[in-house]
Order: C-alpha cells, then sequence, then structure tokens
C-alpha cells in the first residue's frame, strides 16, 4: 500500500510530566513519513493537568483525538477504547512514558507492508528497577508454561496491527481483556520487532506490584484453562496419597507394627494428623481460590458492563 493512514494509540493516567515529550517525539518521528496519521490519546480518569495539556494540543493539532474516561479503568480499558475508536489503515499501540521508542513504529510498518498483519515489540533488556525485571521475567514464562496460546516472551502491548485484526478484536464479546493475549488469539501472521526499552522520561510508574499481579491473573486464567486441570490432578494425587497412608496406618495400627522405631500403641498420631489436615486443607483452599478466579470473571462478563465510559471526547477538528 503506497499511501495509507496510521492511528496511534497512547494511554494516559498522570502524564502530565512527559506528555508533551511524548507527543513531540510521536510528532517529530512520524509525521515526516508519506502516510496520514491520527493521534488518540485516552486519558484513564487522571487527577492531575493531563487532560488539560491534551486540550491545548489538539487545539494546535488537528490530527489529536482525546477520549478522556469518566474514572480511571485501567490501561487495558484505555487500549481497548483506543482500539474502538481508531480509524486507520494500521494501528499502533505505545505507551505514554517513552520507554518504547516511537521511532521502532517505522521498522514495524516495514514489516506491515512486507505483508505481517501483526507486528509485536520484543524488548531485548529493560532499563527498569530489579524487581520490575524480576516480575516480568517470571510472569511472561509463566504465563507461557500454562497458556493455551502460542505467547511470545518479553513482549508487551506496544505493537502495529491491521485494520482486520483490530476489527476482529473489537468485534470480541468479552469485557475483562488482555489486549495482547487477545492479539494472539486472533491468529493471523504475526512478526516480531526486536528493541531496547528505555528508562521512563518523567514522571511515576504507574504499574504497581499489585496492578502488576492483576495483569498476570488476568493473562493466566483468561487464556489458560490449565489451573483447573493441575487442581484436579492435584486433587487424584493427594487422594491417593491419603488413601495409601489410610491404609498403612491401618495395618500399622492393628498389627501393632515397628515404624521409625516406634510401635503405633506408644505414638498418639499427632504430628501425622496435623501434616494431613494442613496438606488437605491447603489443596482445599488453592482449589477454592483458582476455582473463585474463574468465577469471578464469568461474573464479571455475565454482568455485561462496558468496559469503560467515557466522559468526553475531542475529535481530530477540536470540537
Amino acid at each position: 500500500m503506497s499511501h495509507f493512514s496510521l492511528s496511534i494509540i497512547v494511554p494516559c493516567f498522570d502524564e502530565q510530566a512527559v506528555i508533551v515529550d511524548t507527543y513531540n517525539e510521536i510528532n517529530d518521528v512520524l509525521s515526516a513519513n508519506n502516510f496520514d496519521i491520527e493521534i488518540i490519546f485516552i486519558d484513564d480518569g487522571s487527577v492531575d493537568d493531563t487532560f488539560s495539556i491534551l486540550h491545548e494540543i489538539s487545539e494546535k493539532d488537528s490530527r489529536v483525538k482525546i477520549i478522556s474516561f469518566s474514572r480511571n479503568f485501567g490501561h487495558q480499558a484505555a487500549v481497548t477504547a483506543g482500539l474502538d475508536h481508531s480509524t486507520g489503515d494500521v494501528v499502533s499501540i505505545i505507551d505514554a512514558d517513552l520507554q518504547d521508542p516511537p521511532d521502532v513504529i517505522i521498522s514495524m510498518i516495514d514489516e506491515w507492508k512486507k505483508g505481517a498483519k501483526v507486528v509485536y515489540g520484543v524488548r531485548k533488556n529493560r532499563k527498569e528497577s530489579i524487581y520490575k525485571k524480576v516480575s516480568y521475567y517470571i510472569f511472561y514464562r509463566l504465563y507461557s508454561a500454562i497458556s493455551d496460546i502460542s505467547v511470545v516472551l518479553d513482549s508487551g502491548d506496544f505493537c502495529l496491527i491491521d485494520r482486520e485484526v483490530v476489527d476482529k478484536i473489537n468485534s470480541l464479546p468479552e469485557k475483562n481483556r488482555f489486549v495482547r493475549g487477545l492479539r494472539s488469539w486472533v491468529g493471523y501472521d504475526q512478526v516480531p520487532v526486536y528493541y531496547n526499552r528505555q528508562k521512563r522520561q518523567a514522571g511515576k510508574p504507574k504499574y504497581t506490584i499489585a496492578k502488576l499481579l492483576n495483569l498476570a491473573l488476568d493473562g493466566v486464567f483468561n487464556f489458560s484453562s490449565k489451573p483447573l486441570v493441575a487442581v484436579f490432578y492435584a486433587g487424584i494425587i493427594t487422594s491417593l496419597l491419603s488413601l495409601f497412608l489410610a491404609i498403612f496406618y491401618l495395618i500399622y495400627r492393628v498389627f501393632n507394627l515397628e515404624f521409625m522405631g516406634s510401635y503405633s500403641s506408644e505414638s498418639q498420631g499427632f504430628t501425622t494428623l496435623v501434616v494431613l489436615i494442613l496438606l488437605i486443607g491447603g489443596l482445599q483452599i488453592l482449589t477454592v481460590g483458582i476455582i473463585g478466579q474463574y468465577i469471578s470473571r464469568i461474573y464479571q462478563e455475565v454482568k455485561s458492563r462496558p468496559s469503560y465510559v467515557i466522559k468526553k471526547i475531542i475529535n481530530n477538528k477540536g470540537s
């Protein structure tokens, strides 16, 4: 395609310290190329001056569209809103903190022109804190091990998606979304682009440990039934062990056998009883917790509430 349009989705939450730099870098990198662009900033319920700064930018640049949420609905809801309101032939998702360099989008476009329907960024290294590096390392490998879909290690939401694939993702009915999982689930020709993830330019990281944990849970439980299968097999193994132990202790007790230097008549069995109770009780709690995760997601889907609520849209005409 010689001439095409590109939509850039930029989720924002309290990004007043960096948002002008983000806009300027996106504009500098992409404006000089032979394609039309629209920049969609999603204000995810910011409580600082993010929205007013974006409003000023939109008044100067008609290509800028702002979607303002009524409250903070989360990063994945913001990305979903951007996909829903994008109009480009191809759509890019990039965070507002400039950790993902906008110039990588050019390399992604080159791969798209060669025929790829999805081009996802893969981080070769991260200039982040140790706890984040370790958290992401564990998450991606755990997610890959138990997911029912093909998962690329160290690939986040930073990507370029063809309009055909965007429409397929938008048509999916589920509300509790893990976008990078949906991106993999729909299939099509998907290729990686490798890059170095930078430090946050300004402001504070928005993904706390709690939010990272929730994201990990969404990734695992939204795209895998393997935890339920694992619990099922753990239940079988525990039941068999319990049966064998019951038979052993029955024989041990009836015939007053010697075991580990003592006879059954000399042992009150307190330690064995406690160990068995803790083992079975722990397994039951784990089982209920895993089932609860799936039930909570069913509950959210059954209610059919929207993923986000829009308070205001400022379109590319600045109205």
